[in-house]
């Protein structure tokens, strides 16, 4: 059973229709509008519909399950005439079965943002495109251009699953032959529309663009596979310790003996910087959080003092309570100290005099006052005749 001409140009048609329909209807819009914004807008922040804002995808999955497949894995019914489409029926559109079939290849060392862009750029050329990329094997690479990181079979991988890619070319051509492009039926070239300069040639696409089939595209600007290897140059020393340290031999990185050593040092060294780096943000929050707290506690002695001396000045101040209580306490013991005034018409008595005393054992009387040696006289004489007739 002979298979269709969809199954023939594309060997993914499930996917092809997905991508022929998300280019009639992108999901999202690139048409920017004015961005006048009303008080009142109904969307979010107040945003209305005349905002650039791109709807919302649905939710729905356009990724693919599987890369994409080489082109030695495609069979193509050669039966048919090869008739290459004009650029303005590109543009138009051709019919499903019949995509624009686009040719883009390269080197693809370290695969990157900048190698993703140029190959979303070459699928969406045309309404209908179908994608194939070409990838140079090491020995052209080399040959040609120089040593690469990654060897082929890395290549080619990292380029199958790339989402923009419909089919794989392994063993790609220097320069295109127009034996090459009618054998992989190519309608256009796509690639960057600087000069490239290599085997001998001023710009190996020179033909190309001279035939018509040269599809221009845009480089990404800032990455590029020589700008990553740069970077890697010129921190060897950051990545040969890092790799060092996840347990890649010195023979592995290719480190002498003497660097080994050197690196080990270095980390021991970066090791202790970062101890006392942390010892010191440690005591620079201990420091902020002590400042901190003093200012606390003198915002808060600050208001007991004036407290404190309010109360203080209330308690002994020059109008203060303590005055009061003294002058009060003072009139208090006035009262009670000076005593009070007898009545003029107050009646005298006469106070009885005191009954003598004699001392016990004794003749003699006791001394006493002037005012009663009078009332005593008359018994001293009395006694003393009583001693004379004894």
């Amino acid at each position: 059973m002979q298979p269709c001409l969809v199954e023939e140009l594309c060997p993914r048609p499930g996917q092809f229709l997905l991508d022929v329909l998300g280019k009639m209807e992108p999901p999202t819009s690139s048409r920017l509008n004015s961005r006048k914004r009303r008080k009142d807008g109904s969307g979010p922040n107040g945003a209305t519909e005349l905002d650039g804002i791109p709807a919302k995808m649905s939710r729905r999955s356009f990724g693919l399950r599987e890369p994409a497949p080489f082109s030695d894995e495609v069979e193509i019914d050669y039966s048919k005439p090869y008739i290459r489409v004009t650029y303005e029926e590109a543009m138009r559109g051709t019919p499903l079965d019949r995509p624009v079939r686009v040719y883009a290849d390269g080197i693809f060392d370290l695969f990157h943002s900048g190698h993703a862009r140029a190959l979303m750029q070459a699928k969406n050329l045309f309404p209908n495109t179908y994608l194939i990329v070409g990838v140079c094997s090491d020995e052209l690479t080399h040959n040609f251009k120089g040593f690469t990181v990654m060897n082929e079979n890395e290549r080619y991988d990292a380029v199958q699953h790339c989402r923009y890619v419909d089919e794989v070319v392994r063993n790609a051509p220097w320069t295109l032959t127009p034996e090459f492009l009618a054998e992989h039926r190519i309608d256009f070239v796509a690639h960057d529309d600087i000069p490239y300069s290599s085997a001998g040639s001023d710009d190996v696409y020179k033909h190309i663009k001279e035939a018509g089939m040269f599809a221009p595209t845009q480089r990404t600007e800032g990455i590029s596979t020589s700008d990553i290897i740069t970077r890697i140059v010129r921190d060897y020393d950051v990545y040969a310790r890092r790799n060092l340290q996840r347990g890649y031999t010195a023979k592995e990185l290719n480190v002498s003996f003497i660097n080994e050593k050197k690196y080990h040092l270095q980390e021991r060294v970066d090791k202790v910087k970062k101890r006392v780096k942390d010892v010191e943000e440690k005591s620079k929050e201990f420091v902020q959080k002590v400042e901190e707290k003093s200012i606390d506690l003198i915002q808060k002695w600050e208001e007991k003092s004036r407290e404190f001396i309010g109360n203080f000045l209330e308690m002994f101040g020059p109008e203060g309570a303590l005055k009061h209580m003294l002058k009060e306490g003072k009139g208090r013991m006035l009262q009670a100290i000076s005593p009070k005034q007898s009545p003029s018409s107050s009646p005298t008595h006469d106070r009885s005099p005191s009954p003598s005393f004699r001392w016990p054992f004794s003749t003699k009387t006791p001394p006493s006052s002037p005012a009663n040696r009078s009332r005593n006289e008359s018994a001293v004489t009395y006694d003393i005749s009583e001693d004379e007739e004894d």
